[in-house]
């Protein structure tokens, strides 16, 4: 396979089939390491691959692991973007988790002289995917993760004006990452639903690498898809 060489496989139900995009090999060996713990390849875990870093890369990979599945007859039923990115204070502080009711691609569109506009009101493509709105109920009330719109950007947020002019566009903004976006156009060309699910390490803003909590967000991550592994199994495709 394409992906061969920066997937993490774990052994997957011949009936219904989960594929986790993570952007980097850590975030890939966190999500994995929940499975393994739960029972290791025994456990029925999803597929979890390190799709690369960006909305572009994200799509890439994420189409081409759903496109080999399909003609292999074992296609993915639920395509999961996770892993770690910025919160927007005080509603999801460093450490917590949150899970997007609202993917949005927050910088696709136009800087006109009124200020962004969005790829759709220029007449074009869409911005915005909703995971199953049950399936996010099932995720909060499992991993006690908070749910509203993640925003997916190709440059991460390094000012306290961006972040200021970020939620003034998008008020239910929670968290900013770079591939969730990627993923739900991958998954929706298939027809396959979508959710994402994030950790926090650092607060959207001015970029202080002292202040991230990258290892306490990694873990995080591990924590919340142990909790979500009975979700998983139980989530019945519409």
């Amino acid at each position: 396979m394409v992906l061969q060489a920066e997937e993490g496989r774990l052994t997957t139900s011949p009936v219904k089939r989960v594929l986790v995009a993570t952007a980097v090999p850590a975030e890939r060996d966190a999500v994995a390491r929940a499975f393994s713990q739960a029972g290791g390849q025994e456990s029925g875990g999803p597929v979890v691959i390190a799709a690369g870093v960006g909305p572009a890369r994200a799509a890439a990979a994420s189409a081409t692991a759903l496109t080999e599945a399909a003609r292999d007859g074992r296609p993915f039923h639920l395509v999961v973007s996770a892993g770690i990115g910025g919160g927007f204070a005080p509603e999801a502080p460093v450490g917590s988790l949150v899970v997007a009711d609202e993917i949005t691609a927050a910088d696709l569109g136009a800087e006109t002289a009124d200020g962004f506009v969005p790829v759709t009101e220029l007449g074009f493509g869409t911005v915005t995917h909703r995971p199953p709105a049950a399936l996010v109920r099932d995720v909060t009330a499992a991993t006690g993760a908070r749910a509203g719109t993640i925003l997916t950007v190709s440059t991460v947020t390094g000012t306290a004006a961006r972040a200021a002019a970020l939620r003034a566009r998008h008020p239910r903004a929670l968290a900013e990452a770079m591939e969730g976006f990627g993923v739900a156009e991958a998954a929706a060309a298939h027809g396959v639903p979508v959710l994402e699910l994030r950790a926090v390490s650092n607060p959207v803003g001015p970029r202080d690498r002292a202040a991230w909590r990258i290892g306490d967000a990694l873990s995080a991550l591990t924590e919340g898809f142990g909790k979500l592994a009975p979700v998983l199994e139980g989530w019945k495709p519409a």
